[in-house]
């Protein structure tokens, strides 16, 4: 039935019964005996509670409550005014409207000897509701719990929003109703000053919504206090929301709001009902309106107060009334992306729609409010499907050059591949500068760092331009619209800002971090520096225009981040709880216990309780053709040449013949370098080594994983292509390499590597040799000559360059170590010259250790190790490897796939992926 347009013709029925009675009660009055004593009656109830009256005076009064009887049941039928039982089965949603006042009951009004009827009172619509006494009174907090029944129950399904708050029972007022709570009907009280004056913060961002015509589809907010704040500033905003009338689509249910008396100064209140409760009674006020109020003198029968809210009944509502939110909040991946591309500005924030809370979009924010956000849900409950809608979403929304992401994804997951150019599909999302897919924590730690430099360039650019905020410098400086910033500032600020989309524009950055708690799982330097990075861009990012998206399984045992929770969690107001994701929410709120898959609890209060809104969102992998579509219309309309993101894919493999550098190697450079590797850097830069005159410009490879061979071959044959035919001569001793691959010597390594490529010495001679290079293969006493040859001084105007590449130096440590019986000089003697002499001459040795004592052995004790520079250690142990170096806290944790390189002379230490040959497998830690 719609109440809501009943009312209008009901009304003047039910003003005619009210004054009827109080023409009743007049006569009653002046003909009822003086000597009649009453008996016992509710407060105030005066006649209409005593003896029942004799003779004709009663019949009008049985008639005049029969007929506010059946007027009460027309104006409010089912769960707006019939009693609430266990056996109520009403249908729910019957409110098809409430652009009028709502009448509802709030018990029973009472008159001896004549019958009771229903007691009404108008809510929503316009109108308010304010008893005088808060919800420590038993009686006042039932009141309170039948009434949220009889709303949620009544208006259709998502067409009522609840927000609650309970300061003087810390929530138990409401505990009655935690099915409604635990179904994402009502949110969870607010409990606390902070959680109160969120949901104040909500009420009037909703009015605003509501008035600007933002908010179309006409859903309500009713904000249920069971106490008035004490504070005058929070019930001044309380008492501003009664002033709002029905276009603001608020309304306002406070107990505990006395009736202003002489001399005290308290908020004038706006269209409310006043009821006043003592004890079980409740005496209803003047009731507003031209249409439903009684010349403000209210209903003079006494009411008994609703308060039975029976365990079943809520269960039922809950389930059936959750049931139908969950039907309704269902949408698809498409509903989240606009019609048109890029038609918005991102100068004073990024916003995305990422679902419903019922059947109302809710629409998230990067700005000055929520400039960062922190995500939290265990395995499988949809946080890669999130993180794609809003990233989705934004890409959509925003060009590249308003928008620009960096996307790290730690462990094992494949967030991110979406946003990247693949074998299969070679789209990807123009706005994505940096790609980590199964992230290592250095790569995490050097893409903090660029966007720390990002971040410097930025407030450079601001400050020449005196302001202090990107918005304010994108908008032209917080002077007058026409007075912007001058030519050359705005060129020196784009020559500033560095590589990437900042280059010729200066949009937001979004950086999500997805299992970030990697960055900190080991108490180390490196956890140090993730730690102070993170800090900084949580602290400063909000005036930069860089926000952060944290995203994890958990956050307990984050100790580095617990440390400094008001300069880093405090800085990130909204919080997305998944199922299991409770730890991104204050500890004292249960809002995500019980969240069901494909839900989640969005709270942009810093986890406080009261502040929560469930929200529905999509399963972007359940519509692959959709976002591929989405995909490929957002591929198609990047700018040309636009360059496709930086990807680091954490297992894959590199190859030495793959690297655009070896690729653009040629003859005749200023000085010979030697590529090893690709480092975990932003860009992925190809890490080599420089080989000139310098003393101690020799590489030495370290470890007894087989990929010491493989580096080995890379050096040697990127040195190659820089040399024209004969122009340099290459002296190669495979000592170890073919030995150590058929027969598994490398078992130090784990079982890291299989499948093994042919004998990589083999392979580097035969390509030397193909090049048109000079070529001499040594044994182990050959090496010793040589060494003898070359200490004794080299001709470099007979060889130009030579370089001495050894597969396996430590298989000739005998060898080396024997003394001539004449001399007393031996190979070691040799070798030690030649480092120390070598580079001065265009010698340069270049070999593979199979461990790092041997090679301290070589070359005469770490404390000569300056004599080699260059070092990639493979699988060394960390504290080994400080240990030689004299670095006591080198953060070095050797794993598959990895090395460190080490460069003494330019102090340089960087983790790399090393390049191997075609066809090995590294298996994955």
């Amino acid at each position: 039935m719609p109440v809501g347009g009943a009312v209008g013709s009901l009304a003047s029925a039910f003003q005619r019964a009210v004054q009827a009675h109080w023409n009743a009660l007049a006569h009653l009055e002046a003909a009822r005996p003086a000597a009649a004593r009453p008996e016992a009656a509710p407060p105030g109830a005066g006649a209409l509670t005593g003896p029942a009256p004799a003779g004709p005076a009663s019949l009008p009064l049985r008639e005049l409550v029969e007929q506010l009887a059946g007027a009460a049941r027309r104006l409010a039928p089912g769960w707006l005014g019939d009693e609430l039982t266990a056996g109520l089965d009403a249908p729910l949603g019957s409110v098809s409207t409430v652009d009028d006042p709502v009448p509802v009951r709030i018990g029973e009004a009472r008159v001896r000897g004549a019958g009771a009827f229903p007691a009404l009172v108008p809510i929503l619509g316009g109108t308010h509701l304010v008893l005088d006494t808060d919800a420590r009174d038993p009686w006042v907090a039932g009141l309170l719990r039948a009434l949220v029944l009889r709303l949620v129950a009544a208006v259709p399904a998502g067409g009522l929003r609840v927000l609650l708050t309970d300061q003087a029972a810390l929530g138990g007022t409401f505990l009655p109703l935690r099915d409604l709570v635990e179904a994402g009907v009502l949110a969870a009280p607010a409990a606390s000053g902070e959680q109160v004056r969120w949901v104040l913060d909500e009420a009037e961002a909703h009015t605003q919504r509501a008035l600007s015509g933002a908010s179309p589809d006409g859903t309500w907010l009713l904000v249920v206090a069971a106490a008035v704040p004490d504070a005058r500033t929070e019930r001044a905003r309380l008492a501003a929301l009664t002033h709002a009338g029905a276009a603001a689509r608020v309304c306002l249910i406070a107990a505990g709001w006395p009736e202003p008396a002489p001399g005290v100064d308290s908020p004038a209140l706006g269209a409310v009902t006043r009821v006043r409760v003592e004890g079980a009674w409740a005496r209803i006020g003047g009731v507003p309106g031209p249409e439903l109020g009684a010349g403000g003198r209210g209903l003079a029968a006494p009411v008994t107060v609703d308060t039975a809210v029976p365990a079943g009944l809520v269960s039922a509502v809950a389930s059936a009334v959750g049931e139908r939110l969950v039907r309704q909040s269902a949408l698809g991946f498409a509903e989240l992306i606009p019609a048109e591309l890029w038609t918005e500005s991102s100068v004073d924030g990024l916003r995305t729609v990422i679902g419903r809370a019922g059947p109302v979009p809710v629409e998230l924010a990067f700005d000055d409010a929520t400039p960062h956000w922190l995500i939290g849900g265990r395995t499988g409950a949809g946080k890669t499907v999130l993180l794609l809608d809003i990233l989705y979403g934004l890409a959509a929304r925003y060009s590249p050059d308003e928008l620009a992401l960096y996307l790290l994804d730690f462990k094992e997951g494949i967030s991110f591949t979406e946003f990247t150019p693949t074998a299969r599909d070679p789209s990807f999302i123009p706005h994505a500068v940096a790609v980590g897919i199964e992230s290592d924590r250095e790569y995490g730690v050097a893409v903090l760092r660029e966007l720390r430099g990002q971040l410097n360039r930025r407030a450079a650019a601001l400050k020449r331009d005196g302001v202090t905020t990107l918005a304010e410098f994108r908008r032209g400086g917080p002077g007058p619209a026409d007075v912007g910033p001058s030519a050359a500032a705005r060129d020196e600020a784009s020559r500033s800002s560095g590589p990437g989309p900042a280059d010729t524009a200066m949009p937001r950055i979004v950086v999500v971090i997805d299992e970030f708690q990697v960055l900190f799982e080991r108490a180390d330097r490196l956890a140090a520096e993730a730690t102070a990075l993170l800090e900084e861009l949580a602290r400063k990012g909000r005036s930069y225009g860089i926000h952060l998206v944290l995203a994890s399984q958990t956050v307990s045992g984050v100790e580095a981040l617990y440390g400094k929770t008001e300069s880093i969690f405090g800085q990130f107001p909204l919080r997305i709880a998944l199922p299991g994701g409770s730890g991104v929410l204050d500890v004292r709120n249960p809002a995500a216990e019980g969240l069901s898959l494909g839900s989640a609890i969005v709270n942009s209060a810093g986890g406080s309780a009261g502040a929560d809104v469930t929200v529905r969102f999509p399963d972007a992998h359940a519509d692959r053709a959709g976002v591929a579509e989405v995909r490929h219309r957002i591929f198609e309309r990047r700018a040309p040449g636009a360059a496709p993101p930086a990807v680091f894919a954490g297992y894959a493999t590199r190859h030495v013949e793959d690297d655009p550098a070896f690729q653009g190697l040629a003859p005749g450079g200023r000085r010979p370098v030697a590529l090893v590797g690709r480092v975990l850097d932003v860009a992925q830069s190809t890490a080599l080594f420089a080989l000139d005159a310098t003393p101690g410009r020799h590489l030495a490879i370290v470890g007894t994983s087989a990929l010491g061979a493989d580096v080995l071959h890379a050096a040697t044959v990127s040195l190659a292509r820089q040399h024209a035919p004969h122009a340099a001569r290459f002296l190669v001793a495979p000592l170890a390499a073919g030995a150590e691959e058929r027969s598994g010597a490398w078992r130090g390594a784990g079982r890291a590597e299989r499948n093994q490529p042919p004998d990589v010495a083999d392979g580097t001679i035969r390509e030397l040799r193909a090049a048109g290079h000079t070529v001499t293969v040594l044994d182990a006493q050959g090496l010793r000559d040589e060494l003898h040859k070359l200490a004794a001084g080299p001709g470099r105007a007979e060889h130009g360059r030579t370089y001495l590449v050894v597969f396996g130096v430590d298989a000739a440590s005998g060898t080396l170590a024997a003394r001539d019986p004449n001399s007393f000089h031996s190979g070691h003697d040799d070798l030690r010259a030649l480092l120390r002499s070598g580079p001065a001459a265009g010698v340069h040795l270049l070999g593979w250790w199979r461990g790092l004592r041997r090679l301290a052995d070589d070359i005469g004790g770490s404390g000569n190790r300056d004599d080699v520079s260059c070092l990639v250690a493979l699988n060394v142990p960390g504290a080994e490897l400080g240990l030689y170096l004299g670095e006591a806290d080198l953060a070095y944790q050797p794993r598959p796939n990895r090395a460190l390189l080490i460069d003494r002379d330019e102090q340089r230490v960087s983790l790399l992926v090393p390049f191997v040959r075609p066809g090995r497998v590294v298996e994955q830690a």
